[in-house]
């Protein structure tokens, strides 16, 4: 206990000490990408599905990108739909968090939109506004995502 209160005191007094030791340690853990989706329901209970340009096995899903350095995934959410479709949208609550391929975690969301769809990106074929009932395949992570919005939507009503 006394060498464990001398090593704390220590460091208080020196936390560029920490800040090295911080620094060293981030070169041998391993690193990851981060990426977040979005579950969009409307006020007719559909979600949002996006066609994307950029996944050739299952390219309808859930609206979303990666998390540029330092930024919030909410605040990339919101710039995520805004690039991508011109939507804005309020974050609401976090649903899912997973590590859904080698060294990527990704966010799910839950979001409510505020305004419309004004345009597609580069990025994106095209979107559809699709009944929970009537979903394509879409990959697991955004189908976990999407039962728990409705699940949580239930639990609010």
């Amino acid at each position: 206990m006394r060498f464990r209160q001398r090593l704390a005191h220590f460091i208080r007094k020196n936390p560029l000490l920490m800040r090295v030791a911080y620094t060293a340690y981030r070169f041998i853990q391993p690193k990851y990408s981060v990426g977040v989706i979005a579950v969009v329901i409307n006020d007719a209970h559909e979600v949002l599905l996006v066609e994307h340009v950029f996944h050739p096995k299952l390219s309808w899903g859930l609206p979303g990108g990666w998390i540029g350095f330092n930024e919030d995934p909410q605040t990339t959410i919101q710039r995520e739909l805004h690039e991508e479709l011109g939507l804005i949208v309020e974050v609401e609550t976090l649903l899912l968090a997973n590590r859904t391929e080698y060294h990527h975690l990704d966010f799910a969301y839950l979001c409510k939109p505020k305004g419309e769809i004004t345009s597609l990106s580069y990025e994106l074929l095209g979107y559809s506004w699709v009944n929970y009932q009537k979903l394509p395949r879409v990959h697991t992570f955004h189908y976990r995502a999407i039962q728990s919005a409705f699940t949580t939507l239930e639990a609010k009503e």
